[in-house]
């Protein structure tokens, strides 16, 4: 049994909460009571979105800036960055009176590019993935003296992490199971410091998108994985930190990996039914529960929303995914002969059924029959899934041949 090094480092979880307690926001922890009913178990949320700059990497880098000796502040700090880490490194040095460069992939989305900017960072985009940022933010450390404030290898960031510290204190009960998302490993690294000061016997499980699992990867002694695009970018590290994983093969129970599909459908619940909006990392917890509810059932669970910074435009498409994913929109494709009345009649039939219709387009060229017919695909919205067959038996009543597209 290898020795835990939460167990000796579990003083500095409490030391850095200490520290930090006035620069970051003391988030709430919330039973959801739709999750719960339907995973038939408790299931508690920290919501970690809500702090300054929507993340929880705030606790990390505060704690780790307010380390530094006054000739390193004099010098300032370069990190790298997916985004979040970024902003909050930018935020707090601001607050600090200290100079800050954020190295992030050119691949980063516009708003956490256009946010870590507006909270005062020097921002430098290079290269397509974190790993190539970070060798070039090392690159500039050397060249101008400055102080890397790693986002997850650096034991104050992980102290600083421990955010699981008041999700254990504030859920009114004793959990079984905390479900924490990974990147680089120093939310979870923090988790296990925070189980360990605690002294409770909660089990920590951390989830990976499927396209990055690099902690699953190094625990079972596989390759890195090649990687992929994600809309968990602030999970999205090929490889965790050296520190992070000691503390992950000696403290965390289990490493499960979960679909873009799964992500995706998750950001969609937390919004629809807890009324928060998460990022993909944010969500990934979420979607490890949904994607085995077997294993959690009657359990008392936590996890982090550890972050809500999601573009717009992001969340407009997962938001259509998830509605045509749920059976709640689906597009028809009718056959017409092409003349005056019969798109009335379809029209007619779908709101005679009581869908909404949300697009509708007639193709005379390019549909696969005779040029006196026209097909028509016509984008519905219903209460339930099972309404379609009640509309596409109205659409057929009048004549028409149709099918439900899925490409």
């Amino acid at each position: 049994m290898p020795v835990n090094p939460a167990r000796s480092a579990a003083p500095d979880v409490r030391a850095a909460a200490d520290r930090i307690r006035t620069g970051i926001r003391h988030t709430p922890t919330v039973l959801s009571r739709s999750f719960s009913a339907a995973l038939g178990a408790e299931v508690y949320l920290k919501i970690e979105n809500r702090q300054t700059t929507g993340s929880y990497k705030e606790r990390g880098a505060l704690n780790a800036m307010l380390m530094l000796s006054p000739a390193e502040r004099e010098r300032g700090v370069i990190t790298m960055s997916a985004g979040n880490h970024g902003q909050a490194v930018a935020y707090h040095g601001a607050r600090l009176g200290l100079g800050t460069t954020v190295v992030m992939p050119a691949t980063t989305p516009f708003l956490k590019v256009r946010r870590t900017r507006d909270f005062g960072a020097s921002v430098v985009l290079f290269g397509d993935t974190f790993d190539d940022a970070a060798a070039h933010a090392r690159d500039l450390a050397d060249q101008t003296g400055g102080t890397i404030v790693h986002p997850y290898d650096d034991p104050n960031v992980i102290a600083g992490q421990g955010t699981a510290l008041e999700l254990l204190e504030d859920a009114g009960t004793e959990l079984d199971l905390i479900v924490v998302p990974i990147g680089g490993g120093g939310l979870i690294a923090g988790a296990t410091l925070a189980v360990a000061a605690s002294g409770a016997a909660t089990q920590i499980v951390g989830v990976q998108s499927a396209f990055y699992p690099g902690v699953a990867a190094a625990l079972s002694g596989s390759p890195p994985p090649a990687g992929g695009p994600t809309i968990a970018e602030g999970i999205a590290v090929k490889q965790p930190g050296r520190t992070t994983l000691e503390y992950i093969r000696s403290g965390v129970h289990d490493v499960v990996t979960v679909s873009e599909a799964a992500i995706e459908t998750s950001i969609a619940q937390v919004l629809e039914d807890e009324k928060l909006l998460v990022e993909g990392a944010g969500a990934a917890g979420i979607a490890a529960l949904f994607s085995d509810p077997q294993r959690f059932a009657g359990k008392r669970v936590g996890t982090i929303l550890c972050g809500g910074n999601i573009d717009l435009g992001m969340l407009a498409a997962v938001i259509v995914r998830h509605r045509m994913r749920s059976g709640r929109v689906a597009r028809i494709r009718v056959h017409m002969v092409d003349k005056p009345g019969e798109l009335a009649t379809v029209a007619f039939a779908i709101s005679e059924m009581g869908a909404n219709v949300l697009d509708i387009a007639h193709h005379r060229v390019f549909g696969s029959l005779s040029a006196k017919h026209a097909e028509l695909d016509v984008t519905v919205e219903v209460e339930r899934p099972e309404d379609l067959d009640g509309i596409m038996s109205a659409i057929s009543e009048r004549g028409f041949e149709a099918e439900v597209v899925t490409e």
